[in-house]
């Protein structure tokens, strides 16, 4: 006789936590669109392809930390600043109920992160 495992729904209570390499690609985008620079620009500054920052920017690829530290350069600002702004961006996430939707993806609602507003720019004022 063989015995068979009880399997149970997960209940989440919560949505899940967006990936860091989202966060760190909506984060790198905003750094470079607020620069009005093409992901050319950019990428040939930091030593990569523009195919492959696009891919970093929308969280398709995890970049190494070297990839990281020299897109940080690229665009200005420290890898301590850009890992602060990251981190900043996980707290506004989790104040305003967390990741996007597969519909909200599906629409492109997650690309770029443009200016604050609406209940993000509220949470950030509280």
């Amino acid at each position: 006789m063989t015995e068979g495992a009880r399997v149970y729904p997960l209940q989440h209570t919560q949505p899940p936590e967006p990936l860091w390499r989202e966060v760190l690609g909506r984060r790198l985008r905003a750094l470079r669109t607020e620069r009005w620079e093409t992901l050319a620009e950019t990428a040939e500054r930091a030593g990569i392809s523009p195919q492959y920052l696009s891919e970093v920017e929308r969280g398709l690829k995890e970049p190494s930390s070297e990839m990281i530290a020299a897109l940080a350069g690229a665009l200005g600002t420290t890898l301590a600043d850009l890992v602060t702004g990251v981190a900043d961006e996980f707290r506004v996430l989790q104040v305003v109920g967390g990741r996007f939707s597969r519909l909200d993806r599906a629409r492109g609602l997650n690309r770029g992160a443009g200016p604050v507003s609406g209940p993000v720019a509220l949470a950030l004022a509280v």
